[in-house]
C-alpha cells in the first residue's frame, strides 16, 4: 500500500489496476487537487500495469467534463452577521492568510480593507496577499509575528481572518490568552484536518465562521456592505525601507541590491530565506511573493524556484529564488532540471556558512540550561573548508557568480546574472553574508504546534 506512506498529508490517493482506471485516477486527481481547499494528491501507477499490452484503445472522452468547477458559497445569514459586525467595529483588523493569486481577488481585498477602514496584517508563511506598503498595512510581514502586528491585533475589536495560518497561536500571542475581540474566520481548512499530521495547529475561538474560500467570503462581504465607505478614518501605518549600514554584507544588502538590479521588471520571489526582512521588499501584486515552504523546511528552495519559474516562463516575469546556503546545498541538483528544460531562473544564495536558525535555537537552549553559549556553532557551521556554491551551480550547467563579499561586486554580479536569465538561462549568485537571525522587531512566540 504505497499510498499509506503519504496518506496523512494528501487529499486523496489511488493505485489504479487497469489503463481505464489509471485514466480516471489522473482525471480525478487533477479535479480534487485543484478544487477548494486545494491540496496535493498521490497516484501510484503500478509498473506491471504500465508494461502490460493494451488489449484495446480506450474510448475518447471530453476531459473538460471531468473537472467541474467546485465553489463553496458562505452562508448568507453568516455573511450578513459578519458584515454588520465588521461595519460597526471601531477598530477592525484583517489577517490576510492563504488567499488566491487572482488579480481581481487581490483588488477586492484592497477594496474591502479600504471600505472597512481596517488595519491589515500579512506574513511570510504564505504568498503575497495585500500591498505591504499600503498605508493600512501594519509594519512588515514576517515568519514570526512582529511586535507591531501583535499590538495592532490586540487593539482590534473585530478581527477578520482570511484563512490565516495558525489563527489560534496568533490570537493567543497577541491577546496573551483568550481574545477580547470578536473573530470572523473565512476558511475551508477544517475539511482537511486529520489527527495524524496536526498541521491545522490549535483550535481558534471563532464567533462567525464563513465556510468558503477567502475569495468567496470577500466578494460576499463586499456585496453585503454595499457601496458605502466607513465613517471611520482609515488607520495609517508607517513603512520605511531598511538602510543597511556599510560593512559586511547582510540579507538587507542583498534585498537592496536586487531591487536596484531588477529595476522596473516584473518580479516573482519564488522563495525567501528565514533571515529575510519583510520590510526590505514591498509586495504590490499577487505574484510578487509565492510563499514559504512551510514547517521551517530546509532544502526546498531550489526546487520551488524551478517549479515557479516553469509556471511563469511564458509570462514575462523574472523568477527569483533567494535561498540560504544550507537550503541551496540540499536541493542544488534541481537547477540541472531548469538548465536541461530551458527554464529561466535566478537563484541568489545568502551564504552565512551556517545553519543559522539552529545556531539561534542552540543559543537559546544553552542559556536556558546554563551551558556555554560559545558552543552554539557545533554541528551547524558550514565552513573549514568553505564550499564554493557558485561552482556547484556551474556543475549543474548554470552560470555561477561568487563568492561575493562587497556591494560593488554584488551589483555587477546581479546585472550579469539577470542578463543570463533574460537570455533563457539559469544563474546562481553566491553572496557571503553575516548573521541571519529574525529581525529584532519580531516576538519570540512560536506556533502552537511547532514542526521541523
Amino acid at each position: 500500500d504505497q499510498g499509506a506512506i503519504v496518506r496523512p498529508f494528501v487529499k486523496w490517493d489511488d493505485q489504479p489496476a487497469s489503463p481505464a482506471a489509471a485514466r480516471e485516477a489522473v482525471l480525478r486527481a487533477n479535479w480534487i487537487a485543484r478544487s477548494e481547499p486545494c491540496g496535493p494528491v498521490y497516484v501510484n501507477l503500478d509498473a506491471g500495469m504500465q508494461e502490460a499490452s493494451l488489449a484495446a484503445p480506450l474510448p475518447p472522452i471530453d476531459v473538460a467534463r471531468y473537472a467541474p468547477d467546485v465553489r463553496y458559497a458562505p452562508d448568507p445569514y453568516a455573511v450578513r452577521r459578519a458584515a454588520s459586525m465588521l461595519g460597526q467595529a471601531a477598530r477592525p483588523l484583517i489577517l490576510m492568510g492563504r488567499v488566491s493569486r487572482d488579480e481581481r481577488a487581490w483588488r477586492d481585498r484592497v477594496r474591502l480593507a479600504e471600505r472597512l477602514a481596517a488595519s491589515v496584517v500579512t506574513d511570510l508563511k504564505v504568498g503575497a496577499a495585500f500591498p505591504t506598503d499600503h498605508p493600512q498595512h501594519v509594519g512588515a510581514p514576517a515568519l514570526i509575528l512582529p511586535a507591531d502586528s501583535a499590538r495592532a491585533i490586540a487593539s482590534a475589536d473585530v478581527v477578520l481572518s482570511l484563512d490565516w495560518v495558525d489563527l489560534a497561536g496568533t490570537l493567543a500571542t497577541a491577546f496573551k490568552g483568550d481574545p477580547g475581540a470578536r473573530i470572523v474566520h473565512a476558511s475551508l481548512d477544517h475539511l482537511l484536518h486529520n489527527g495524524w499530521s496536526m498541521d491545522h495547529q490549535g483550535l481558534p475561538p471563532v464567533d462567525i465562521h464563513l465556510a468558503s474560500s477567502p475569495d468567496a467570503a470577500v466578494t460576499a462581504l463586499l456585496d453585503a456592505l454595499g457601496p458605502r465607505t466607513s465613517r471611520r478614518s482609515a488607520p495609517t501605518h508607517e513603512h520605511a525601507l531598511p538602510t543597511p549600514a556599510a560593512g559586511a554584507l547582510t540579507t538587507d544588502h542583498v534585498a537592496l541590491a536586487l531591487r536596484r538590479a531588477v529595476g522596473r521588471r516584473e518580479v516573482s520571489l519564488a522563495h525567501l530565506p528565514l533571515s529575510w526582512n519583510g520590510a526590505s521588499w514591498p509586495f504590490r501584486g499577487p505574484l510578487a511573493f509565492l510563499g514559504s515552504d512551510g514547517g521551517g523546511g530546509v532544502g526546498a528552495g531550489p526546487g520551488l524556484g524551478v517549479g515557479a519559474a516553469l509556471a511563469l516562463r511564458d509570462r514575462g516575469i523574472l523568477t527569483i529564488a533567494v535561498c540560504g546556503d544550507g537550503d541551496f546545498l540540499m536541493g542544488a541538483t534541481a537547477l540541472w532540471t531548469a538548465v536541461h528544460y530551458r527554464i529561466p531562473l535566478l537563484c541568489v544564495v545568502t551564504n552565512n556558512r551556517s545553519f543559522w536558525n539552529d545556531e539561534v535555537h542552540q543559543e537559546r537552549v544553552a542559556r536556558m540550561r546554563d551551558r556555554p553559549v560559545g558552543n552554539k556553532w557545533i554541528g551547524q557551521r558550514i565552513d573549514d573548508a568553505d564550499i564554493d556554491l557558485a561552482a556547484i551551480g556551474r556543475a549543474q550547467g548554470a552560470q555561477g557568480y561568487g563568492p561575493i563579499e562587497d556591494a560593488a561586486a554584488l551589483a555587477r554580479a546581479l546585472d550579469a546574472a539577470i542578463a543570463d536569465v533574460e537570455r533563457g538561462g539559469v544563474a546562481v549568485v553566491d553572496v557571503r553574508v553575516v548573521g541571519g537571525a529574525t529581525p529584532a522587531s519580531a516576538t519570540a512566540t512560536l506556533p502552537t504546534t511547532r514542526k521541523r
